[in-house]
């Protein structure tokens, strides 16, 4: 840790207030590059994580814990155990978290507030996909195809990753849903899954914790992914925490098995099958 209390490690840039015309906000973005960027060549799959205040730096973070994604990465690459990626940590709009991070206009109660969402979910995935990841796959040497692009998050982060891959399947195919609010507008959730036509082709971390409130809601999750044809063990990685709890140092822990499961070293390109 800094002097300051900031815990970045390896290669972080910082690009603060990126704007956004779709959801006229602004917000810092960090890129974690990979060791060897500087000296190497070839190009780089990414990582999109939401609530990027929680991601690298404890000084940001929701109570003082990170998720400890950057020193994670720099291990598992340094053993040559995951492929290096980048990671784009997206911070996440503050009060209006809640409307960008969902589809649907649900009631937030659960979060200590009155009212319902605004529902701003797919035009913050308009900024993910026309504003924010133009501008990284021209400034770092990204491998932009929808192959070599995760989108991942925890609670309403992760609600929202699973519910825009499938809105704009062939975008992100690679999904890191940790601790999904299954239960938001009536798991809404459950429904966009059970109405998919065809299935399409997404590499899913899916998990809870048994200490969370309503965690056997993400049971009914994996059940609906395995009957639209996920595979587990192959496209499909679900995993339960015993006594896991809905916090920033439960997801921290199950970070290396996201980044072995989705960025594999053995394959850089292309969805498991």
């Amino acid at each position: 840790m800094s002097e300051d209390g900031h815990t970045l490690t390896g290669n972080i840039r910082r690009h603060a207030g990126f704007p956004s015309r779709l959801l006229g906000n602004q917000r810092d973005v960090l890129v974690y590059l990979p060791p060897g960027y500087a000296r190497a060549r070839m190009r780089y799959p990414v990582l999109y994580m939401h609530d990027g205040q929680n991601v690298f730096d404890a000084a940001t973070s929701y109570a003082g814990v990170e998720w400890n994604i950057d020193e994670t990465a720099e291990r598992l690459i340094g053993e040559k155990a995951i492929a290096p990626l980048i990671v784009v940590a997206v911070d996440n709009a503050g009060a209006d978290r809640i409307h960008e991070y969902t589809l649907s206009r649900g009631h937030y109660e659960a979060f200590g507030e009155k009212g319902r969402s605004r529902a701003l979910g797919n035009r913050y995935g308009r900024f993910l996909l026309q504003e924010l990841k133009p501008f990284i796959d021209m400034h770092y040497r990204t491998r932009s195809e929808g192959n070599d692009t995760g989108l991942g998050g925890s609670s309403l982060g992760g609600l929202i990753t699973l519910s825009l891959a499938l809105r704009h399947p062939g975008r992100f195919r690679r999904l890191a849903v940790m601790s999904p609010s299954v239960w938001w507008d009536d798991c809404v959730i459950y429904r966009l899954v059970e109405n998919l036509k065809r299935k399409p082709a997404l590499n899913i971390w899916l998990d809870t914790g048994t200490a969370e409130e309503g965690w056997e809601r993400c049971r009914g999750l994996r059940d609906r992914l395995i009957d639209k044809g996920w595979k587990l063990g192959l496209d499909l990685e679900y995993h339960e925490a015993e006594g896991g709890e809905h916090t920033e140092a439960a997801w921290a822990m199950r970070m290396e098995g996201v980044l072995r499961f989705l960025f594999p070293a053995r394959k850089l390109g292309g969805t498991r099958r």
